[in-house]
């Protein structure tokens, strides 16, 4: 069996937090080998998982726009090197950073050979946790074109939420195809405002859980503690595996 589970959401929503608490939930349940793709150009995910990175595969396609030294080696062969250098293993789980958006000058060629190389690279993988940012740039460039659960986190707010609902229609706009779509409404204090699980009805939007905010979590971040490591009794991390539970289902 395999997931493809993807995680999009606006800064400030942990929505890299629980792309990490996805990761542990399917290696905990004996779904491996797992990849984590940090596809969000504010790279988090590795700290997230305790995992560090020298290379990204920007760095990878950015070297094929240049001529190549040896010319017995194929851009092709370079950046096939290249992203098997990006990728950091682990135990369960490998990791591959995006790295950051395109600069100036045309990537049609590189994005090209460089989503060949990924689609053969991720077959590997029959789980995958990809952390997107909120305009999704590279998933709807070079990742996946199919995903079996994809959630959006949100705040509580109406205007975390009207954030959300962007992203929620932009997935709908792109050539991917998703089996299952969720919210996911995350670090919530006191009671969901009546205006908020309105939009939510409205559009409608399926609501998977809400998930307390937990200053835990904010310590890890600012003592650069892997969040992934939190005990599952911290209430936070005990709402998102019981989501995931709840929703990762082959």
């Amino acid at each position: 069996m395999s997931l493809i589970i993807g995680m999009a959401g606006k800064g400030g929503t942990g929505k890299t937090t629980l792309a990490g608490m996805a990761v542990r939930y399917l290696s905990k349940t004996g779904r491996v080998p797992i990849l984590a793709v940090d596809a969000d150009s504010n790279a988090n995910l590795g700290d997230v998982l305790g995992m560090s990175y020298d290379r990204t595969l920007s760095d990878a396609r950015e070297e094929m726009k240049v001529s190549v030294g040896d010319i017995s080696i194929t851009k092709d062969t370079l950046i096939e090197m290249r992203t098997q250098q990006a990728i950091v293993e682990g135990d369960d789980f490998d990791l591959v950073v995006m790295g950051q958006p395109e600069g100036s000058g045309c990537y049609c060629a590189a994005n090209a050979v460089l989503a060949g190389v990924l689609e053969k690279t991720f077959k590997n993988y029959p789980y995958q946790v990809i952390d997107n940012e909120a305009g999704m740039e590279h998933i709807s460039r070079l990742t996946a074109k199919y995903m079996d659960i994809f959630y959006v986190v949100s705040d509580a707010s109406r205007r975390g939420l009207t954030a959300a609902l962007r992203i929620w229609r932009l997935v709908d706009e792109l050539k991917i195809t998703i089996k299952h779509k969720y919210l996911i409404l995350n670090r919530n204090r006191g009671d969901v405002p009546a205006e908020v699980l309105k939009i939510i009805s409205d559009e409608p939007m399926n609501l998977a859980g809400i998930i307390p905010d937990d200053p835990a979590i904010y310590d890890c971040d600012q003592n650069g503690r892997p969040t992934s490591q939190l005990d599952e009794t911290n209430p936070a991390v005990a709402a998102a595996m019981k989501i995931f539970g709840e929703t990762l289902v082959e």
